[in-house]
């Protein structure tokens, strides 16, 4: 047997991984339409979590504060700002009695440690059940909290939502964003839909603060910088608390990174934390990246030496089609069509990019949050 025949050998075993992937995504995520669970009316804690944000403050509150739910708080934790994040909070705080305000002062052990504020805020919150978002978040509509706090019940005390990015115009880098959002939420979303829970984004994400005083909360990874969402979710989640909010009315939309620098390195910060996964969840993730590595790397070596090349051309072909197939019915769900036929494309930057992160990260450790 030749080189290139092993190489023939193993794309065919890669194109026949990626695509049970995709058609396990397809299955769980894209064909099953999402509808509005009825409303239960609970009351609620809204935390978010802010360092040097106010003018992300100034615009967003009143979109929070205007939410249609009969009883809900909003706390707002500012995280050792230098800007006027507090004095922002302040003028809110004596507007609406609804507000509850925790200022974090900076101390060594957490310097730059989201978690060690976010812990404060949960704590002085008044009711079970908490929702997270992000200072520069919007919610998709009035009834945001009330769609996602409606995916509770005795059973699910966790609801994990999609936190998306505003689009830009004329901008390859949104598109990449964007496209990377997609993925990871075809990823968390599918995962949990089979019983495989993983991951959530603290950018849109529920859950009880019973579990996360019964689970010691952030302890076990307290003194990492980044985690507050994924590696909570990841030690906590199971098949039956987990539940999936992906009604349009539920989205969070977020300002994008701007710069392929800043954005690099808040995906280095999201990506040292998968190590921490637990190890099923480790060899699925690991899998589907390294197949989407081999599958590029082997389809250029055997078309440029022109090795089998019209079996390996129907072999790239169908697996794209089952890729456009089940990327384009998630994208339909989540808003996000114009990057369907971008996906082959963007897909090749991203696992680029993606290696030099991995690369980067075993050279040195990601810095604080912010």
């Amino acid at each position: 047997m030749t080189f290139l025949t092993g190489l023939l050998y193993l794309f065919i075993v890669i194109v026949f991984i990626q695509v049970s992937y995709y058609l396990s995504f397809l299955f769980a995520f894209g064909v099953k339409r999402e509808e509005p669970t009825a409303s239960r009316n609970i009351p609620l804690s809204l935390i978010i979590c802010a360092k040097n944000e106010a003018e992300n403050l100034k615009k967003n509150l009143p979109l929070f504060l205007n939410q249609n739910h009969p009883e809900f708080e909003l706390v707002l934790v500012n995280d050792s700002s230098t800007d006027d994040t507090l004095e922002v909070m302040t003028s809110f705080a004596l507007a609406h009695n609804s507000i509850k305000i925790v200022d974090v002062k900076s101390i060594e052990a957490f310097w730059g440690n989201k978690k060690y504020a976010l812990t404060l805020g949960i704590k002085s919150s008044k009711y079970d059940f908490l929702v997270f978002t992000d200072a520069d978040c919007q919610p998709n509509s009035t009834n945001w909290l009330k769609e996602i706090s409606s995916n509770f019940s005795n059973e699910k005390a966790i609801v994990l939502g999609y936190g998306a990015y505003k689009k830009k115009k004329y901008s390859i880098l949104n598109k990449l964003i964007r496209f990377e959002t997609v993925m990871t939420a075809l990823q968390y979303i599918s995962y949990a839909k089979l019983g495989l829970p993983y991951m959530g984004v603290g950018r849109n994400m529920a859950y009880r603060k019973t579990l996360f005083f019964n689970n010691s909360g952030f302890n076990s990874h307290m003194k990492l910088n980044s985690g507050d969402d994924d590696l909570f979710i990841n030690e906590v989640a199971h098949k039956n608390n987990t539940a999936i909010c992906i009604t349009k009315n539920s989205f969070t939309l977020s300002e994008p990174k701007t710069s392929i620098k800043d954005w690099i390195i808040q995906k280095r910060r999201h990506i040292s934390t998968a190590k921490l996964y637990k190890p099923k969840h480790q060899i699925l993730l690991g899998l589907f990246y390294s197949s989407q590595l081999l599958f590029w790397f082997l389809a250029i070596v055997l078309l440029a030496n022109g090795y089998q090349w019209p079996l390996v051309s129907i072999l790239v072909g169908f697996r794209f089609l089952i890729q456009l197939i089940t990327f384009g019915s998630a994208s339909k769900k989540l808003n996000e069509v114009d990057l369907i036929f971008l996906a082959p494309l963007l897909e090749l930057f991203l696992i680029s990019t993606q290696l030099i992160i991995f690369s980067a990260n075993l050279i040195s450790k990601p810095k604080h949050w912010k």
